[in-house]
């Protein structure tokens, strides 16, 4: 299914690839969908990377303002556990260049972000935890303007948990044990992203051109 709707989406990009945008003036107010592939690299003892998929909006404010509003679901399975994350969140992505549409578009970015969080011991689905959480996030990314509607974007960056934290420790007999701990934390997630995207339309008039 993920698979079969990566497909229609890069079928309907393609599709549009010759019809021009409409620019009101300058690039605030392009609004933006796309769908991402996140690699989350977890810090702790049983934690494994996690590859999962989302979606995002995007609504620029300016030629070097941008916001991005995604989801992700996360979940990654070792030999004794499971965790399934959903991130809900924002960032601000701010543009290094002048040119407001090179093909290649490096930026900056920080925002924050909502994490539901859930963990199950495999060999006894009724031994799990889960928690709500904050989270800030930062680091950079990148766009490959392909045509004036359509970027292929990669970013990295890392995500620090502000919220409780919850972990797993393997008793000697192969059981499982959770644990939650409230305060924040250092240790997080590195989630590295790679989004196609597909300008929509320029909501409003900006000033300029």
């Amino acid at each position: 299914m993920k698979k079969l709707i990566l497909l229609l989406f890069i079928i309907l990009s393609c599709s549009v690839f010759s019809q021009d945008l409409l620019i009101k003036g300058k690039r605030g107010g392009l609004f933006s969908f796309g769908q991402r592939t996140t690699l989350s690299l977890f810090n702790g003892n049983h934690d494994r990377p996690a590859i999962g998929v989302g979606c995002q909006l995007r609504l620029q404010l300016s030629d070097r303002v941008n916001t991005e509003w995604f989801m992700d679901y996360l979940p990654a399975t070792n030999q004794y556990t499971r965790r399934n994350d959903l991130h809900i969140g924002w960032s601000v992505m701010f543009y290094l260049l002048n040119n407001p549409t090179p093909k290649v578009q490096p930026y900056i970015l920080a925002g924050h972000c909502f994490d539901k969080t859930l963990q199950t011991e495999l060999a006894n689905r009724s031994n799990h935890i889960d928690r709500w959480s904050s989270a800030v996030q930062g680091g950079i990314g990148v766009h490959f303007n392909l045509t004036s509607r359509f970027d292929v974007s990669l970013s990295s960056q890392y995500m620090i948990h502000l919220g409780t934290d919850i972990h797993s420790h393997i008793e000697e007999d192969g059981s499982v044990r959770f644990e939650k701990h409230k305060g924040g934390s250092l240790e997080g997630h590195l989630l590295t992203s790679l989004t196609l995207n597909y300008k929509l339309a320029d909501l409003w008039k900006s000033k300029g051109k």
